[in-house]
């Protein structure tokens, strides 16, 4: 692998050589408070992560993004294209507080609660430690010929990395299509629904690839948000840094020797011992200062924290730390930039708020049938046809819907029928003719309120145009 120094770090990455080759990357297995506290957080989201599919509330998936039938379920809510609007402002509700979070503390989403380092640092790498041992083991294996051990141990872990793939397409398949519909396939059989395994197959060779292989590559090189990070940090945003005024000082870093005196030699903290970069998971040198490669894991700070430890120096040589902290010793200010940020996500949070609550649970569309003119009826009536769409975003049944006029005096006629039910979860259309007295209408293009009553209830209310004669204008 080509050596990063002060000078050149930028110029390459520690996952190439120096022909441009892929270099694999041994991190040696973190211990300390800082990983204690990851798996801890790592454990509660893996569960969620696993659980939600089959979470119900009020007979709704929890979290649920059916693509293809256009159906989504967030926190137990129900979406249906009609909410795309909602959809947006959440959306946008979500980018903006991973700016402010960003703004404020870096790249600690990454670290900390995103699925691809979990489930890389805390569950494959784990099973690797396991199988392969530490950083020195994995590197003689990895030179090892192909001998029984070897061949036993590679054979045992790409199994288990397999079956853990399998286990989690599977989750993301109960994200898309429902776990109901998920379970039911596994009972029928995988034959009996082809297309769905083929799907599988495909996701469990994604994830064994993204896991197996791929790994921090897909921090370093895929991942936009790395490189979001350089334009949203500045030198007051809490990262994972190494302090360098004092791991440096006036001589810079130096060997430990036993019983000597770094105050009075002017030599800083910094003993050059290279646990900072074995532990990384990315490859790159801490000590070169904030990288787009660098996902605030913590690993770093563990390591360096023992070494401090072991040679009676005080601990935090590498932190949670400002640019500006470590070279003012200022505090964490919440600028006007952040204020910004949290204007902007409290009207965002506010908007939201606003249309869930006012959301109704039945979305009603009524359209004059293209083509179609007024007609003139006796009794100076005039008729216009209209389809009318009705969508039931609960999971009960609403039985009993008509419709009447709230704008005008006149009269709503269902075709084929007088009442109607809208299935749980479903849709209900058809045709019908609304008819107004010619006296009533105030121009050749009216606007009509149409209310839609379950029995006595009255459940929506939409508008819609009603023509008429250009005479009665």
């Amino acid at each position: 692998m080509a050596e990063q120094g002060k000078d050149n770090f930028r110029d390459t990455i520690g996952t190439l050589n120096e022909e441009g080759d892929r270099a694999w990357i041994f991190p040696k297995k973190p211990v300390g408070k800082w990983y204690e506290y990851r798996k801890y957080v790592s454990y509660v989201l893996l569960t969620f992560l696993f659980a939600a599919p089959f979470i119900k509330i009020g007979g709704h998936q929890f979290l649920l993004f059916n693509v293809l039938e256009r159906r989504f379920n967030i926190f137990g809510f129900p979406f249906w294209p009609q909410d795309f609007y909602i959809f947006v402002i959440m959306m946008l509700t979500g980018v903006v507080f991973v700016i402010l979070f960003t703004v404020a503390f870096g790249r600690l989403f990454c670290g900390w609660i995103c699925p691809q380092t979990i489930f890389m640092e805390m569950v494959f790498r784990r099973i690797e430690y396991w199988i392969d041992g530490d950083r020195g083991k994995q590197k003689r294996l990895a030179k090892m010929p192909w001998n029984k051990e070897k061949i036993r141990k590679r054979s045992l872990k790409w199994f288990v990395f397999f079956v853990i793939s399998f286990l989690i397409a599977n989750v993301f398949l109960a994200y898309l299509i429902g776990s109901d519909r998920l379970l039911r396939y596994i009972t029928d059989g995988p034959m009996e629904h082809l297309s769905t395994l083929i799907s599988l197959v495909i996701f469990t060779g994604v994830f064994y690839f993204v896991f197996a292989w791929f790994r921090e590559q897909v921090c370093i090189i895929v991942c936009p948000y790395g490189r979001l990070q350089g334009a949203l940090l500045d030198d007051k945003s809490i990262v994972v840094a190494y302090d360098h005024k004092r791991g440096e000082k006036e001589e810079g870093r130096a060997k430990f020797k036993k019983n000597e005196d770094r105050e009075t030699s002017g030599k800083g903290d910094c003993i050059d011992c290279h646990q900072c970069v074995d532990v990384c998971p990315t490859g790159i040198d801490i000590r070169n200062g904030t990288q787009l490669e660098c996902v605030n894991c913590t690993a770093c700070i563990d390591a360096c924290n023992i070494i401090m430890k072991a040679v009676d120096l005080p601990k935090g040589l590498i932190r949670y730390a400002s640019e500006e902290n470590i070279e003012k010793k200022t505090k964490f200010e919440f600028t006007p930039r952040l204020k910004g940020y949290t204007v902007v996500l409290g009207i965002l949070v506010s908007v939201l708020v606003g249309m869930l609550f006012l959301r109704n649970d039945v979305e009603a569309d009524i359209f004059r049938l293209p083509g179609q003119l007024y007609e003139y009826k006796a009794d100076n009536l005039i008729s216009n046809v209209y389809t009318y769409k009705l969508i039931n975003k609960t999971n009960t049944d609403i039985e009993d819907v008509r419709f009447e006029l709230v704008s005008h005096k006149g009269s709503v006629e269902i075709v084929s029928r007088d009442t109607f039910t809208i299935p749980a979860g479903g849709m209900a259309e058809g045709t019908l003719f609304v008819e107004l007295n010619a006296g009533s209408l105030s121009g050749d293009k009216d606007k009509v309120v149409i209310a839609v009553f379950s029995g006595d209830e009255q459940i929506e209310t939409t508008r819609t145009a009603f023509l008429g004669p250009r005479t009665y204008k």
